[in-house]
């Protein structure tokens, strides 16, 4: 098992905003969290990546990473996507991937990789020169993807990764997650209070009155 989360806590400064949680994840597995705003989602994905106080066990590749600096996380090949894009906005679109690639010495291949990311994202092609701080929000979102793929990453977080690509609400940002995730976890005030697969959590009429909207 690639990641294993275990009797998971987090803290801000003297508040506790997880209690408990747990799953795990292997290679090629795709699990989403939902819940509403403040439920706790963004802090396990800070948790996984060391920039958030916590207790409890996280085991990477089967090596405990707690309390691990998120630079060396980040060399695991963990990339993390944060809400809101996270650009580094005077640097230009092109500085920006090549600042993803920082942890790699393989020239040519990242010069390979840009090149990808351009391919899938054609727009920041145009831009590649351009400061990141002049894209539209949805360009900045694409930037912010590319840069994490540049790290050629084993394992991708992504915090509300359609955020200002498309104009969706947040049911729909939910069911967009529960159509490409295998399985679901449900938080609540810090804590998972149901999971299952993805296909059984849409089906759940409690949920889909309270985050898909129908």
């Amino acid at each position: 098992m690639m990641l294993e989360i275990a009797g998971l806590e987090a803290f801000y400064g003297e508040q506790q905003a997880l209690f408990g949680v747990g799953f795990d994840l292997d290679a090629g597995h795709v699990r989403t969290l939902l819940g509403a705003n403040g439920a706790g989602k963004t802090t396990v994905l800070r948790a996984l990546c060391g920039t958030v106080r916590t207790a409890g066990d996280i085991r990477f590749d089967g090596k405990s990473i707690n309390g691990w600096a998120t630079e060396d996380i980040v060399r695991l090949g963990v990339a993390h996507v944060p809400e809101g894009r996270g650009t580094f906005v005077r640097l230009t679109v092109e500085e920006n991937l090549q600042l993803g690639a920082m942890t790699r010495r393989d020239h040519a291949a990242i010069a390979a990789d840009i090149e990808q990311i351009y391919h899938h994202f054609p727009r920041l092609k145009e831009r590649r020169t351009q400061q990141a701080g002049l894209l539209s929000g949805g360009e900045q979102q694409m930037l912010a993807v590319g840069r994490a793929l540049m790290l050629r990453p084993r394992l991708m977080l992504l915090d509300e990764p359609s955020f200002g690509l498309a104009p969706l609400i947040v049911e729909q940002n939910a069911a967009l997650a529960l159509e490409l995730a295998e399985h679901a976890y449900l938080l609540e005030t810090g804590r998972i209070v149901m999971d299952g697969p993805a296909e059984a959590i849409a089906a759940d009429e409690a949920v889909r009155r309270a985050y898909l909207g129908y």
